[in-house]
């Protein structure tokens, strides 16, 4: 199980073995660069006790164990490490880095060769050794990355753009059923988002233009009418909606037990519009539907009048 005190553990484990490699790596240097060390006066006989105790180990019995040593202690630091997903990462660019820091790496002591004084001869095979290092940890990095990104099995495709959907059709009487396409795996496949109970409240957003009419309220007005449904419908672009409703209702006017009406108001043209009567008696069953629309029209004609907090009952008393 993938924990934080896991990750936590692991991440303390990559840096000890890290830190050993650069220690070893460090005493390397002190051992074979010793005369360099000494005219620094930088040797210190604790160090040299504990490099006599080291030697005993096989550590310095040749040039290249303890650089071998700490190279393949970074290596195994470089197996859990983790970075930050890059889908532009080429193979070339890691091993590009890999050859060279080996390269580096291996070849530095034939700086040692070279006339010069011992220290500068050290502080250049120092500072090229350690160019090498940190370009093979640079490309141990980058290889571990792309490693982890190919055997992963993203189930994201190359854009990152989506991820599996559902592409059955879950329907019931009040369901909204809008038919969708997505990209997976570079593969374009038909889904459905399912909207199980529309009552729960639903809330659509979009900039003006972006297809929320086209692409979901259309689907909302048929698919509810074929259902048997009536509607209260605001057409803010008369007469789109309108025409699409209209249409819906003709067609499916005949599953309704009893068929509605189609009415249209339309104030900014009354040649289109249906005449309704908002104080018809036969309307009102009560003296409070009276009250309640006496006082919508009231507060449509002044809207002053809707600042006015508890004013509206001594307006219409």
């Amino acid at each position: 199980m993938n924990t934080g005190e896991n990750a936590e553990a692991l991440k303390k484990i990559i840096d000890f073995t890290r830190m050993g490699s650069i220690l070893i790596l460090g005493l390397h240097f002190y051992y074979y660069c010793y005369a360099a060390f000494e005219a620094w006066r930088l040797t210190y006989p604790i160090v040299r006790q504990i490099l006599s105790n080291l030697g005993n180990t096989g550590l310095f019995s040749h040039f290249y164990v303890s650089k071998a040593i700490a190279l393949g202690l970074l290596t195994v630091s470089l197996i859990g490490a983790k970075g930050k997903k890059d889908e532009k990462l080429k193979l070339g660019t890691v091993l590009g880095h890999l050859v060279s820091g080996l390269a580096i790496y291996g070849l530095s002591h034939l700086l040692l060769g070279l006339t010069a004084s011992a220290q500068v001869l050290t502080g250049l095979y120092i500072t090229v050794t350690m160019l090498g290092y940190l370009l093979v940890m640079k490309g141990g990095n980058l290889l571990t990355r792309l490693l982890k990104n190919k055997l992963q099995g993203d189930i994201f495709n190359k854009l990152e753009e989506t991820f599996p959907q559902e592409e059955r059709l879950l329907e019931n009487e009040y369901s909204i059923n809008l038919p969708a396409r997505y990209n997976l795996k570079g593969k374009v496949r038909k889904s459905f988002i399912n909207i199980i109970n529309p009552f729960r409240g639903s809330l659509l957003c979009g900039t003006p233009g972006s297809g929320k009419s086209y692409f979901v309220v259309r689907h909302v007005l048929t698919q509810h009418i074929s259902k048997g449904f009536t509607m209260f419908v605001y057409d803010f672009k008369f007469p789109d909606l309108s025409v699409i409703t209209y249409n819906t209702f003709l067609r499916y006017r005949k599953v309704y037990k009893k068929t509605p009406r189609f009415f249209t108001i339309n104030f900014e043209d009354l040649s289109r519009s249906h005449r309704c009567n908002p104080l018809d008696p036969q309307s009102m069953t009560d003296i409070t539907d009276a009250t309640e629309s006496s006082r919508t029209i009231m507060l449509g004609l002044n809207r002053e009048w809707i600042k006015k907090t508890g004013g509206d009952r001594a307006i219409f008393n």
